[in-house]
């Protein structure tokens, strides 16, 4: 892909839109167009070369929150891999293309693998903002669960059932009313929904009751809770949150049904201890034991007729109280 893609952007430097899908005005792109500046912008991202991608002079960049100079950070380390999973959501309304894939980092030990979420903003052709959020892949995921995305997730809806842009929008939008308030009502979930975060399966209908990795500050280990979404979401598993701050439902793409948000969570881990429901009905007092931290995230939400059926999430951990990058 890479390859192509390196083509395309020189392209696009030289003729702005000209082969990619351009509407009527100027300055619009629409899906294609989109798509193709998506893979201009990973393609010179691996090829070290900002200017082989449509990069405004005045481009906003930021990476995992810190406000980066282009020919930094991942313009530097990042390494193309043989993979195929790229997940793409254009917006040609809002000018945007959210992206999740799976590259590489050179680092001191090696090019491990990581995961990237990408957001850019474009205007007239031009790549206005661009951000990054990447870690490395967790050493306890398959690589396997990463060859490709799930099938489903990256489906076409048939045109005749696909749902309106903003439809889609609020239907991801609840998703964080429903964690900030353990609330699965405020969540249209198919029966069928599956969560995978960082390479992991964390929540789906056929996985077993299970007790998170963790202990309250006696030393005392969680009951087990249920790992469906609705399930695990009312069991309150996740109320220690504080708050979910820099909510951005910014792309959605009714082709594919998919919608991206990023947001900042925050846990400063002194709210408890919490009521919990365990997967038999119980309620506890629970209290995890763990240092405050933030998680910046990436979520990707497939939504067809109405309902939620999958989540592909990319979370880093930073201190607690880190800034958002975009203040």
């Amino acid at each position: 892909m890479f390859a192509r893609c390196r083509s395309l952007a020189a392209s696009l430097v030289v003729l702005g839109l000209a082969g990619c899908g351009a509407v009527d005005s100027p300055t619009a792109c629409d899906r294609a167009c989109l798509i193709g500046i998506g893979d201009s912008y990973l393609a010179a991202l691996m090829a070290h070369e900002p200017g082989l991608a449509p990069l405004a002079d005045d481009l906003a960049f930021v990476e995992n929150t810190t406000p980066t100079q282009v020919g930094r950070g991942l313009w530097v380390s990042a390494s193309a891999i043989p993979s195929d999973y790229q997940i793409y959501v254009p917006d040609e309304t809002a000018g945007t293309i959210g992206m999740m894939t799976l590259i590489g980092r050179r680092m001191p030990e090696g090019i491990p693998p990581a995961l990237l979420a990408v957001r850019l903003k474009i205007e007239g052709g031009l790549i206005t903002e661009a951000e990054h959020l990447v870690d490395d892949v967790p050493e306890v995921v398959n690589l396997a669960s990463l060859v490709a995305p799930r099938p489903n997730l990256i489906a076409v809806v048939p045109e005749n059932e696909r749902m309106s842009r903003a439809e889609l929008i609020a239907i991801a939008a609840s998703y964080y009313e429903g964690l900030d308030t353990s609330d699965s009502s405020l969540v249209p979930f198919a029966d069928d929904c599956e969560r995978q975060e960082n390479g992991m399966i964390t929540a789906a209908y056929y996985l077993e009751p299970a007790a998170f990795d963790s202990e309250d500050v006696n030393g005392n280990s969680p009951p087990p809770v249920a790992r469906d979404c609705a399930g695990q979401m009312d069991s309150a598993r996740f109320a220690y949150i504080d708050s979910i701050d820099n909510r951005r439902v910014f792309a959605a793409d009714p082709v594919q049904g998919l919608v991206m948000g990023l947001s900042h969570f925050r846990q400063s881990m002194t709210r408890g201890p919490l009521e919990m429901i365990a997967a038999d009905g119980s309620r506890v007092l629970w209290e995890e034991q763990r240092e405050p931290y933030d998680l910046p995230a990436a979520h990707i939400f497939k939504i067809t007729n109405g309902q939620l059926h999958e989540v592909e999430a990319i979370g880093i951990f930073l201190p607690y109280q880190s800034p958002t990058g975009w203040e």
